[in-house]
């Protein structure tokens, strides 16, 4: 599946965020230690931002000036309606070029969604586009070894790929970024995040 067919199918399940079932909490407490160590509060970005807007509404209540990204035109319409004053793009992670550097980095349950042989370069430029002393946090399926499947646990068929959590440890340090906080949140699910810090020179 490509990234636009994964954008599809999030067009056809928005009504799963917006349900009064969603756990609205779901990520926070995660994102509220990274923000643990930021050192500076300028412009932020949510990659796979969604249609809850809850990560936007922290980082902007923590002093930020949030943008999301997404590929998927429903949860971007639906983002926007909530938050007609904040800056959305409507773009894949893949093939798009951040506009400019941020000092915080958020990839909630959204970078699994990427193919396994462009997750390297996606979390390379993500990893360029933070500011020295910058901070990203994204969740992650933590294998043993990298793998990638399609399921349809929420409808329609999603593809999910991971480069596991040594993979993921690996390439992060080559980057220049140092591991703050890795936690398998949701155990005995796979369910894993990871907080790095751009290595200031």
């Amino acid at each position: 599946m490509t990234p636009t067919d994964i954008g599809s199918a999030y067009d056809q399940i928005t009504h799963l965020w917006q349900s009064e079932k969603f756990n609205l909490a779901n990520g926070m407490e995660a994102h509220k230690r990274a923000l643990l160590f930021v050192k500076n509060r300028g412009w932020a970005l949510d990659v796979g931002c969604g249609c809850t807007g809850r990560f936007m509404n922290l980082l902007q209540q923590e002093g930020f000036t949030p943008e999301g990204v997404d590929i998927s035109d429903e949860m971007l319409r639906l983002a926007k309606q909530k938050h007609p004053d904040m800056t959305f793009h409507h773009q894949d992670i893949c093939q798009w070029q951040p506009p400019g550097k941020y000092d915080f980095i958020t990839a909630w349950d959204s970078i699994w969604h990427i193919p396994l042989e462009q997750q390297e370069s996606v979390i390379t430029k993500i990893i360029d586009s933070l500011n020295e002393g910058g901070v990203f946090i994204f969740s992650f399926g933590g294998t043993q070894e990298p793998g990638e499947h399609i399921d349809n646990f929420m409808g329609p068929e999603v593809y999910y790929s991971t480069l596991g959590t040594n993979g993921f440890l690996s390439l992060l340090i080559k980057l220049g970024a140092v591991c703050r906080h890795l936690e398998y949140d949701q155990h005995p699910e796979l369910h894993t995040y990871l907080i790095v810090q751009k290595c200031q020179s």
